[in-house]
């Protein structure tokens, strides 16, 4: 059976195939070219430089690109990378394409019927409209697009996973908390970070848009939700709307982190917290993953650059 990325330990010698995420062409200090490189399979990521590089490297070593790697995996200040030894353009005419990208742990079908039966709980009418309105407007997009450019669930599909992840949890915090209200709070994690199907462009070499980069995703889906409350109909002065748009304005939870409000609600407050905890499960993870047993991740930039212990 083959190989993959997160299959490799340090030290040993890797030969695989793999797709190009990331491919940039940097001067070295001291005066070579490089190409600073992201690999990518099924199973996750790992970087490498391709030294003394020439614009035709660059070229031929582009985003998208399927090739045959061999090298040795190694650390740098404390992070895997593939120390390269050989690298082959293959045709992409012979390979499975979809072998390459990483996906969503669940199929999109199953995610789909999911969300259906998600919609049910959002017994406010208001809600339930708005909610559905922005699924059916988006539904392609939502459904492929990825939750971050590289902290977590930066993968095809990962919007929709992280979504529905947070429901989950929204519903079982609902069952052990009567107080909260359930169909205000699952409608805050259907929707909180919807505007990243416009602030993130592509699933593979995701970057930031322009309109992302200036607006960021809390302001662009408090838009959309503006817009869908004018198109049906639905008063933007009703309590409803207020209290559904403050779940998403202030889901980041501090000013610092990007929320124009501190959350007042404790539905608010519970979706801020269900958000880092989803996120965090998943960057932990995703460097567990890349980590040998007895020994501790690589740092973790999304949460304070601590390294986690990985037992058996």
């Amino acid at each position: 059976m083959a190989k993959h990325i997160i299959d490799f330990n340090k030290g040993e010698n890797m030969s695989l195939e793999v797709i190009i995420k990331r491919s940039d062409f940097r001067l070295a200090k001291n005066g070579k070219n490089f190409l600073s490189l992201v690999f990518e399979d099924k199973s996750g990521q790992i970087p490498g430089k391709y030294w003394d590089a020439s614009q035709e490297d660059a070229q031929k070593f582009h985003v998208g690109a399927v090739v045959q790697l061999e090298g040795r995996r190694d650390l740098y200040q404390g992070k895997p990378q593939v120390n390269i030894t050989r690298l082959g353009v293959l045709d992409e005419k012979t390979v499975d394409m979809s072998q390459f990208v990483q996906t969503a742990p669940m199929k999109r079908k199953d995610m789909e019927d999911e969300f259906d039966d998600v919609f049910l709980q959002i017994t406010n009418g208001a809600w339930n409209r708005i909610v559905r309105y922005l699924f059916k407007k988006y539904h392609d997009q939502f459904f492929t697009s990825a939750a971050a450019k590289s902290n977590h669930h930066d993968f095809q599909g990962g919007l929709a996973y992280h979504t529905l992840s947070m429901v989950r949890i929204a519903e079982k915090m609902a069952d052990l908390y009567p107080q909260i209200n359930r169909a205000l709070l699952i409608a805050g994690a259907c929707l909180h970070d919807f505007g990243k199907i416009i602030e993130l462009s592509g699933s593979l070499d995701i970057e930031y848009t322009f309109e992302g980069n200036m607006l960021g995703h809390i302001t662009i889906v408090d838009e959309e939700i503006v817009k869908a409350a004018t198109d049906l109909d639905i008063s933007l002065d009703s309590e409803d709307m207020i209290l559904l748009r403050h779940m998403i304005l202030s889901h980041h939870g501090l000013l610092e982190y990007g929320s124009p409000e501190r959350p007042k609600l404790l539905e608010a407050e519970v979706l801020h917290n269900i958000d880092m905890m989803d996120a965090s499960i998943n960057m932990i993870t995703k460097a567990l993953d890349k980590t040998e047993n007895g020994n501790f991740s690589e740092r973790i930039f999304g949460l304070d650059n601590r390294s986690f212990y990985k037992h058996s």
